[in-house]
């Protein structure tokens, strides 16, 4: 990607080291909102969990959890990239059209609604794609139903993101639709006639209830279209142009999906159920890096769009190291109480401790990859491309050889989970190692999001940890423990590892206006 010309900066009307630290301020506001929704998000899936596995038990949870993974690849397809391809759609295009910007929006809502008819076409025509086990009711059909809502509800927060607008992410994933789907499994449970599909019908009801929160703020801040039509030429090369990000949209989401769905291929849905658990729990840690998800990308493409390599250069090792301080804090508290975390399913789900251990560890190890590939989605798409391809396939291998591996020790079902986790563990590794590089070389900066002030803030923590574990019993392991792990981690963290830059996250009333002015940290 050549450089625009020097020309273009001055014309922007601030120096390239005032527009850095805006650019900062507005990442560190963004990621800082959208990490309290975060928290709001993984106190409403708890109970998800919770009355999913007490009302419908084990083996139900698993049927739904292969229809689920299902489910989320064909939305991704369906969203055709929009989740970080829009905000360059949108930056490159707002100088091109005459219309408002929601024509281009629209663009991509058309293009993604033909792409979702015809994958709810392909699974009514063959459910066994998502229900290799069977189903739990007639009801689990209309989960396909999800695929369009997901896909849109995609494309209509990455507009708002362009906005810098992440109180609509919040208020549509962190509340609307985990606290839907918490109270839904409930209350369909309790009504005859919807009983046996509750787990399905909440998940159908929360995704659209997500994407009409996220249509409302869009229709507010955007309006409708004017002067919009079809434009089948300019759709297809949309289509043509998104194929990379799309491949790497899927294959990124498609490293935590692969596992489950290739563990209901060799082994029980009672074993599924149990991995879905602990992937669930996990899902908490790894969620909060796409806190920054919806804000790097319109700060990143400005950057690309004045050739400002050393500014991402420098953005990618801040939000990198906020990302995994806080994963691997959340990590402890979860992984230490690891049995009492997973006895909140039931004592048939404490067989995948070991897995849960193992996934947790994976999220923290893998959070440089997901920085890197929101650079390397806009420079090197193919090799990033390749690069995934070659990922994923390893992983699919390995997963599957250390699941047999298990069957043919003779190991149970908690052991065959463990296994899919560890090639979990191996895979995303490799990916953090090769695209940071992969990255470092392309900026000409040093991107690594590693310091020694995680370990240093690791030790007090796991000696709590070890103390509420032997001493206590697990409700109080749950209640105190785990907060007081974090706590402790939280607080030498921020005494060890956090300078006057990493603090702008929690400086609530930093703006671009009162930035500092600094330039980005030279290249080492």
């Amino acid at each position: 990607m050549s450089d625009p010309s020097t020309s273009q900066s001055a014309s922007s009307g601030s120096t390239p080291q005032a527009s850095s630290s805006e650019d900062m301020a507005a990442l560190a506001k963004g990621g800082r909102t959208n990490t309290l929704g975060f928290l709001i998000r993984a106190l409403g899936g708890i109970p998800f969990l919770f009355i999913g596995y007490r009302l419908y038990g084990v083996d139900e949870m698993g049927r739904f959890a292969i229809a689920f993974v299902a489910i989320e690849i064909f939305a991704l397809i369906c969203a055709l990239g929009e989740k970080r391809g829009l905000a360059q759609r949108l930056t490159q295009g707002a100088d091109e059209i005459d219309g408002p910007l929601s024509n281009l929006v629209f663009d991509g809502i058309l293009t993604s609604l033909l792409f979702s008819g015809l994958a709810c076409l392909i699974l009514l025509a063959f459910p066994s794609i998502i229900f290799p086990t069977g189903t739990n009711s007639d009801f689990d059909t209309w989960m396909i139903a999800a695929i369009p809502a997901i896909a849109l509800t995609e494309i209509l927060l990455a507009a708002q993101a362009y906005k810098y607008d992440i109180a609509t992410t919040v208020r549509a994933r962190a509340i609307v639709e985990p606290w839907l789907k918490s109270i839904g499994v409930g209350v369909f449970f309790f009504v005859p006639a919807l009983s046996a599909g509750g787990i399905a019908l909440a998940f159908v009801v929360a995704a659209y209830g997500a994407l009409f929160t996220a249509l409302w703020s869009f229709l507010k801040s955007y309006g409708m279209p004017h002067g919009w039509r079809p434009r089948p030429s300019y759709l297809v090369r949309m289509t043509r142009r998104a194929l990379p990000l799309v491949g790497a949209d899927v294959i990124e989401r498609g490293t935590r999906l692969i596992d489950v769905f290739l563990l209901g291929q060799f082994a029980s849905a009672g074993a599924v159920g149990i991995y879905f658990f602990a992937k669930e729990v996990v899902s908490i840690p790894q969620k909060l890096k796409t806190s920054f998800e919806p804000i790097l990308a319109p700060v990143i493409t400005k950057n690309l769009k004045i050739g400002n390599m050393a500014a991402i250069a420098a953005q990618v090792r801040q939000v990198g190291f906020w990302i995994i301080a806080l994963q691997f804090g959340i990590a402890l508290m979860l992984a230490i109480p690891g049995e009492a975390v997973m006895g909140l399913g039931g004592p048939d789900v404490v067989g995948g401790t070991g897995a849960l251990a193992i996934l947790l560890a994976a999220e923290v190890i893998g959070s440089m990859a997901v920085v890197s590939e929101g650079v390397l989605v806009y420079i090197a798409r193919k090799r990033n491309l390749a690069i995934s391809v070659g990922v994923i396939t390893v992983q699919g291998v390995l997963t599957v050889a250390l699941i047999l591996l298990a069957e043919e020790l003779g190991y149970d079902e908690g052991y065959k989970a463990a296994g899919a986790a560890m090639a979990l563990f191996i895979a995303l590794g490799a990916s953090s190692l090769i695209k940071a590089v992969l990255l470092k070389s392309l900026l000409k900066a040093p991107v690594s999001n590693w310091r020694w002030a995680l370990v240093w803030a690791a030790g007090p923590a796991v000696v709590v940890g070890f103390l509420f574990t032997e001493f206590t019993p697990e409700w109080v392991e749950l209640a105190i423990g785990g907060p007081a792990i974090l706590a402790v981690y939280l607080l030498v963290i921020w005494k060890r590892g956090f300078d006057e830059a990493d603090k702008v996250l929690f400086a609530r009333n930093v703006g671009a206006s009162d930035a500092s002015p600094a330039a980005p940290p030279a290249a080492k």
